[in-house]
């Protein structure tokens, strides 16, 4: 059996009928009906003792559709859309602003309430998570099929995981994000604002398992030296996972780095021993270049001539006092140099 292949929608951007324009036809369409109703009375009455039937059966018809005509208005904010949907069939999307008729039958109501209370069932969810659940993604989802198009921030919590050299991190990261394509958010996902936050945090935990947290080869990207090409690495990623719900991602950045809490102090221990030691071998360069300076200066300018052991006791003295942590206090010779 052939595997069933999932269709990919693609949005298709529609116009409907001016609101105001409607509003006035509708206007009209009630002063029609209620004219043709009070004439049915008026003239029918006295003529033939009853109404007459045709016109006050039509006005009295025409009651219920003037009320379905009122729920084609709809009103879009600036980057807001309405994804219409009619009897099961996209028709396209309305991306321009303000205020709109459409056809009544036009889908309302969020389609991914009843598709979180189905999941909720599935997976054996009680009757209270499932009306949470159902009115959690009617919030994310409000009416009308409509459709927030402006950029939106998702502030990733903390992760725990391993870095390149299995070493444990915590790592955060903040994604700036907007819907591009409205069909795909609507129809290929359940619910695109929980796909972009599981794929974010997928996303970012492969991301952390590709680099060494601060260690590594010669040019080698670290997450902690490295976190502009880190954060670019992550957007690319993030960018094709989340295509297929018709997501955009504008930027993606590491928000939080550290070591986890259990091994935290001994990583710091060895920070700081190899901030000591890197220190440690700048001041050593640093004394060498002195030393050597001195005694070129002396043997150029003929101030002092010293044998080859005079020389090392110099320089065993330059060193120690060069290199001293703590402050050195020289013991002035009174004699000879050589006394």
């Amino acid at each position: 059996m052939k595997p069933t292949t999932l269709s990919v929608n693609r949005e298709t951007t529609v116009t409907v009928h001016n609101g105001w324009t409607m509003l006035v036809l509708v206007l009209a369409f009630l002063v029609v009906d209620i004219g043709l109703f009070v004439w049915s009375l008026a003239a029918g009455i006295p003529a033939t003792g009853h109404p007459y039937v045709l016109p006050f059966v039509l006005s009295l018809l025409a009651i219920p559709v003037w009320i379905i005509l009122l729920t084609g208005f709809f009103t879009l904010q600036p980057n807001e859309a309405r994804v219409l949907v009619l009897f099961g069939a996209y028709k396209g999307t309305v991306r321009e602003s303000g205020f709109h008729w459409g056809n009544p039958f036009y889908t309302n109501g969020p389609g991914t309430s009843s598709a979180a209370a189905t999941s909720a069932e599935t997976h054996g969810g009680t009757p209270t998570a499932i009306a949470a659940q159902a009115a959690a993604a009617a919030a994310r989802h409000p009416k009308r099929n409509k459709i927030s198009l402006r950029a939106r921030t998702l502030n990733g919590q903390k992760l725990k995981v391993n870095d390149k050299g299995g070493n444990p991190i915590e790592i955060a990261a903040v994604v700036i994000w907007r819907v591009q394509d409205t069909a795909m958010a609507m129809f290929d996902v359940d619910d695109y604002e929980k796909y972009v936050e599981t794929q974010s945090e997928s996303a970012l935990r492969h991301i952390a398992s590709l680099y060494g947290y601060d260690h590594g080869e010669e040019d080698e990207i670290t997450l902690r030296s490295n976190v502009e090409e880190v954060s670019a690495a992550l957007r690319k990623e993030l960018h094709e996972r989340l295509a297929k719900a018709g997501v955009v991602v504008e930027e993606a950045r590491l928000t939080h780095l550290a070591y986890a809490p259990e091994i935290a102090q001994a990583m710091l221990r060895r920070q700081q021993a190899e901030a000591v030691i890197a220190a440690r071998q700048k001041i050593v360069h640093g004394a060498v270049s002195m030393v050597e300076m001195a005694l070129k200066e002396l043997s150029e300018k003929n101030v002092l001539i010293l044998d080859d052991d005079r020389k090392a006791a110099m320089v065993s003295n330059l060193m120690v006092v060069l290199c001293g942590e703590a402050e050195v206090h020289p013991v002035v010779n009174a004699g000879t140099l050589y006394g």
